[in-house]
């Protein structure tokens, strides 16, 4: 959902052409699959697109994007763990970070709740994901 939803606000401001975006688990299992049906359902019910397939977080990401954001404290130690020792540059972020609610806190996985919990991701990672794009507009 984040990415999709990231790729969808820098659409809408013109911005598309200036980003590359990509999307990746820390955990091995889902590989090659569609998001969550239910999270599809509610970014499509926002007009938004969920384009990717998974696939996991490798450490070559590092040397690749210029900002890594994992969406809670678990994916950014997995991240870590893998980091390689050469001098990266890349930056890494939890996505709360930019949430002007709770800068401390996860993006919690909506997988086992009902179809709310993907609501209020969809909303917390909607202005999460626009402080992020005034924080890369603003620190480039």
């Amino acid at each position: 959902m984040a990415e999709g939803l990231f790729l969808h606000l820098i659409k809408q401001q013109g911005l598309a052409h200036k980003y590359e975006v990509d999307s990746a688990g820390t955990a091995g299992y889902h590989i090659g699959s569609s998001p969550d049906e239910r999270m599809m359902a509610t970014a499509k019910s926002k007009g938004v697109e969920l384009p990717s397939k998974a696939r996991q977080f490798v450490s070559q990401d590092f040397d690749v994007f210029d900002y890594i954001i994992g969406m809670d404290a678990s994916n950014i130690r997995n991240m870590e763990d893998v980091k390689p020792s050469n001098k990266t540059t890349a930056k890494l972020f939890k996505m709360r970070d930019f949430d002007s609610i709770d800068t401390h806190g996860d993006v919690p996985d909506p997988y086992y709740g009902g179809l709310g919990g993907f609501e209020e991701v969809y909303d917390m990672l909607k202005r999460c994901n626009l402080a992020l794009i005034d924080y890369l507009e603003t620190n480039k």
